[in-house]
């Protein structure tokens, strides 16, 4: 099962399917950054002061990092930071829900106007795809781990 998961297959589609979905939520975000920076203060999580430049660097920020897994290059580097942004995702998305206060995350541009209980039902299936988006970071960062050398031994017909 293991061997399965860190094929390069795998790994690739992992890095293509994860950057694809980011590169399809930074899109609405930067076409209208007040209104993510309404969703964002939303959340309830963030002083006044610091909305406008959440809502205009983390859309570039998700953009480059998805453009990176899609195209190849820096591949840790962009997985360990959508991850880092999951994480935060997902960490405000639990404190609402906690909360019980319902929120637009924001995540594809702004939503149609729900009930509360709709808005809590999506926020759960929020969470839930974003950690299933997480376990696609973690593919990536195990499979494209740095991997120690193997130590030669003196049976590979080498002098010691």
């Amino acid at each position: 099962m293991m061997r399965w998961l860190l094929h390069a297959r795998v790994t690739q589609a992992a890095r293509v399917l994860l950057g694809l979905v980011f590169v399809a939520a930074a899109l609405p975000k930067l076409a209208d950054p007040p209104g993510f920076a309404k969703a964002i203060w939303g959340y309830g999580l963030f002083p006044a002061w610091s909305l406008s430049p959440l809502a205009l660097i983390l859309p570039w920020l998700e953009l480059a990092c998805s453009m990176a897994l899609c195209l190849g290059f820096w591949i840790r580097a962009a997985a360990l930071w959508i991850g880092a942004l999951l994480l935060s995702f997902c960490l405000a998305l639990g404190i609402n829900l906690a909360r019980h206060r319902p929120v637009d995350c924001g995540c594809f541009g702004a939503a149609v106007h729900r009930t509360e209980a709709e808005q809590l039902a999506d926020m759960r299936w929020s969470l839930a795809r974003d950690a299933a988006l997480g376990l696609l970071v973690i593919q990536l960062l195990w499979s494209t781990r740095p991997r120690r050398a193997e130590p030669s031994s003196p049976a590979d017909g080498q002098q010691v």
